[in-house]
């Protein structure tokens, strides 16, 4: 029997077609995502109907979903790092492997951090539109040397981001529950999420899973107009108090690329101190092809299926 693979991330192989092509000679047939964006959960019970494995993206994979979809589905790949979208409890359950790809994400994502903080500190957008409205308007910004930077999450991505800041000048704050202080790097503090807070000039997260880390009692802790960066969930902030905190001040300018729900039209869009991007920190085409591929062999090796190049 012809094993069939489902398609989950609607940017899959856009870029660059070999890890299709890794499916196609390995004897896999391929189904593609029919909508172009993320599958809602009566879109993706339909769409893994009679296949064999799922390439996922963020799609919602719970009990129901994996139930719907068993005994054939036998093992879910994820293109990226989280996978808190998935029921790993109902895989165990239903002898579905899963797998993701904790490396590819890394540069990519940690490049991107410090470009939104560079654009928001150097005021590079409100410059740009001043400009294209025929209005010559000059803003002073902040630089990176000597910047208390809150990292919130010292994972793959928020060490890589920390390095890259640390060649700024910038101080680096670490909170992390689950890491000693002798695994950071030269220079690098950790503090409590308390002890964090108030000095902080910048705050980025880059934690796991969907649990709120920052709400009103955080926002209230932190220095005015201070900047935030997120790039890991949009569920680790609590949207509301976010929104009090830019209308008073509290946060000066906010980057989210991970939103609470996408596509996103929140009151986030009503804010020109909001940097919104459409989570598309992962979105080089060096990172791309590493996870994808990457998330290709995974499925293969999962299904017992050589890969062929």
């Amino acid at each position: 029997m012809t094993l069939t693979v489902a398609i989950g991330p609607s940017s899959f192989a856009q870029e660059n077609d070999m890890p299709r092509h890794l499916l196609e000679s390995a004897g896999i047939t391929v189904k593609e995502n029919p909508y172009g964006r993320r599958l809602t959960e009566p879109e993706i019970i339909a769409h893994l109907r009679e296949c064999d494995g799922l390439i996922a993206g963020l799609e919602p994979l719970n009990r129901t979903v994996i139930a719907s979809a068993v005994p054939r589905l036998k093992a879910i790949a994820r293109v990226g790092i989280g996978v808190a979208n998935v029921d790993f409890e109902a895989a165990h359950e239903f002898q579905v492997k899963v797998s993701n790809t904790p490396e590819g994400p890394i540069e990519a994502v940690a490049e991107m951090t410090v470009s939104a903080l560079l654009a928001l500190n150097r005021r590079l957008i409100p410059a740009n539109e001043a400009l294209h409205q025929g209005k010559w308007k000059k803003e002073i910004g902040a630089g990176l040397r000597n910047a208390r930077i809150l990292l919130i999450g010292y994972g793959r991505i928020g060490r890589r981001t920390a390095e890259l800041l640390s060649a700024f000048g910038a101080r680096i704050l670490v909170c992390d529950p689950y890491i000693e202080a002798a695994s950071l790097n030269d220079g690098e503090k950790l503090v409590s999420l308390e002890e964090g807070l108030p000095g902080a000039d910048v705050i980025s997260l880059h934690a796991a899973g969907e649990t709120c880390i920052l709400g009103a009692p955080e926002f209230s802790r932190m220095k005015r107009g201070v900047t935030l960066l997120n790039s890991a969930r949009g569920n680790l902030v609590d949207e509301t108090a976010l929104v009090r905190a830019l209308d008073d001040g509290t946060v000066g300018h906010a980057w989210f690329d991970a939103l609470w729900q996408e596509p996103y039209t929140g009151p986030l869009t009503q804010y020109p101190q909001a940097l919104l991007t459409p989570h598309i920190a992962t979105y080089t085409r060096q990172c791309r092809l590493d996870m994808e591929s990457t998330a290709v062999r995974n499925l293969l090796r999962d299904l017992g299926v050589s890969a062929r190049t």
